[in-house]
């Protein structure tokens, strides 16, 4: 079941004004999957040389994930804000260690998919799952360009959205929306 919003929202991530602020502000880390918890175990050695001291430390901490106040699994974080899995780059651009030690080729797991799929937040019920978009004000920037750059929601999220549901469910989706 998917918002309205997936096919008329527009929108491009657009690191250079946000700098990455969905990895450090809300009240919770990044929502976690339950196949993703063994994953998250089974490369953590190899994700860890990406990481900051502080994120090293929290994960030693609390653990590779733990739970929110609705008892749902996510990322630990640190001091209340940031991802712990979150780092900076040389211009201050928060990015994820999980991708960067994927894109070295350390591991075959790119990042969360709840991340890989933001600005899409997903509950799951028995028989379906509520596909809606997350308006925040700090993706203003990221729905200015991508109205500017004519590019839909379900355009720009295309690999995550196949991640997720396959390459089939995919193109039935834009089928649909396309053919109005």
């Amino acid at each position: 079941m998917l918002s309205d919003d997936v096919k008329e929202q527009f929108f491009v991530c657009n690191l250079k004004k946000c700098q990455g602020a969905c990895c450090v502000e809300g009240d919770s880390g990044a929502p976690l999957e339950q196949e993703e918890l063994a994953i998250l175990d089974d490369i953590y050695e190899d994700v860890k040389p990406f990481l900051t001291k502080e994120g090293i430390r929290e994960i030693e901490k609390q653990g590779k994930y733990t739970t929110d106040q609705d008892n749902d699994y996510v990322t630990p974080i640190i001091n209340g804000r940031e991802c712990a899995y979150a780092i900076r780059d040389k211009k201050g651009t928060l990015k994820c260690g999980i991708e960067q030690a994927h894109q070295a080729g350390k591991t075959s797991f790119r990042k969360p998919i709840s991340c890989h799929l933001y600005p899409l937040r997903i509950d799951t019920y028995d028989n379906y799952d509520a596909v809606n978009y997350h308006r925040w004000y700090i993706c203003n920037p990221a729905c200015d360009l991508g109205r500017e750059l004519g590019v839909p929601l379900y355009r720009f999220l295309k690999d995550p959205l196949i991640r997720k549901y396959g390459e089939d469910w995919y193109d039935e989706l834009v089928d649909k929306i396309e053919r109005g």
